[in-house]
């Protein structure tokens, strides 16, 4: 019985060892498919970086896939920096990774930077571009805009009113259209004003400057001095854009607006007077009704005086102030005086046909 034990004893640990084995052998057969899925699925991009010089490593891919951030693109990004000549300290892989992670656009950003210095003529770093980018610009457009000026129609294609319409002091109108040229001020592309705000001063200086102009002729010999007073002015302060050149497309002379302007004053001077004739009339009209209710009045009172004088000769009669033969002789006087008015009044003549 003793043997039997201790034989079943030993097979016990035999059995033991060879789990154990077993499980160790499954776990690191485990850990190096892992690491094989790893680094197949990473092993172009960093076969890519090695063969460019990007100096990103596999485990730096790894941890940009912990971190949420895409590797093609920040090795791709970074490939075409160095292959541009920008070095690590320009543009990092740390801050290619930043940009991603705040929301920017990293391809765009290293294209602008490169367009930036194969142009030779703008100065830009990696911290404007990429605050040009999340500042929600398009970098790459603004440096094609700085190496290519941008023209654009003065007022725009897409208004109602076609022309830029101005008047001279001798009152005749005149409708511009006018190119601007604009070049994008990288310095000034954040916080700074869009073409809405170039187009909108621009046409207000040349209808100012039309409106300074003595006589439309002046204008239309010399257009070029709508241009100069406009760039005199510095319209581009506070914009995105440096303005290059303000060129005159077209003029045309439009409607005598003094002319206009004189005749509507004449017809309101007109009404002005009509008026203040009525209110005359209307006064003398009145005034005239006064008169007549006026004599009206005194018609009445010589009536109610002409029937008192009966009464004060009967009364002057009873008191013996006056006499029956004063009283005829009185009477006598007035037809011989109203006979005398009735012969001195004109014959009307009659004008025969």
């Amino acid at each position: 019985m003793l043997r039997f034990a201790l034989f079943a004893l030993e097979e016990g640990e035999l059995s033991l060892s060879s789990t154990a084995v077993t499980a160790v052998v499954v776990v690191v057969l485990l850990i190096l498919l892992v690491l094989f899925v790893i680094f197949a699925r990473f092993f172009g991009l960093w076969i890519q970086s090695v063969t460019t010089g990007a100096g990103i490593g596999i485990l730096d891919l790894i941890g940009m896939k912990f971190r949420k951030v895409n590797p093609s693109v920040i090795v791709r990004s970074k490939i075409m920096a160095v292959q541009a000549g920008f070095d690590n300290k320009e543009i990092s892989c740390k801050a290619l990774e930043a940009h991603y992670l705040a929301g920017g656009n990293v391809p765009l950003v290293v294209r602008a930077m490169i367009a930036a210095r194969k142009a030779q003529i703008i100065s830009l770093d990696y911290k404007l571009a990429t605050a040009i980018d999340l500042a929600g610009r398009n970098v790459l457009e603004a440096v094609q805009t700085s190496v290519n000026p941008k023209v654009i129609d003065c007022p725009s294609a897409g208004k109602t009113r076609m022309t830029l319409d101005g008047v001279a002091k001798d009152g005749i109108q005149l409708k511009v259209k006018a190119r601007v040229t604009v070049r994008a001020n990288l310095h000034q592309l954040i916080g700074g004003a869009t073409e809405e705000t170039i187009i909108a001063r621009v046409g207000e200086g040349i209808v100012s400057a039309i409106g300074s102009a003595a006589t439309h002729g002046e204008v239309l010999e010399t257009p070029d001095r709508i241009s100069k007073a406009v760039l005199e002015r510095r319209l581009d302060a506070q914009t995105a854009f440096e303005i290059v050149s303000i060129d005159i497309a077209d003029i045309d002379v439009g409607d005598n607006i003094g002319a206009k302007l004189q005749a509507d004053q004449a017809e309101a001077d007109t009404q002005v007077a009509r008026a203040k004739a009525e209110g005359r009339r209307a006064l003398a009209v009145a005034r005239e009704q006064e008169n007549i209710a006026h004599i009206e009045e005194t018609r009445a009172a010589l009536v109610a005086a002409e029937a008192e004088i009966p009464l004060a000769i009967a009364d002057a009669i009873n008191d013996g102030h006056l006499t029956l033969t004063d009283y005829y002789k009185l009477r006598n006087i007035q037809a011989d005086t109203q006979m005398r008015e009735n012969i001195a009044k004109p014959v009307p003549v009659a004008i025969g046909r």
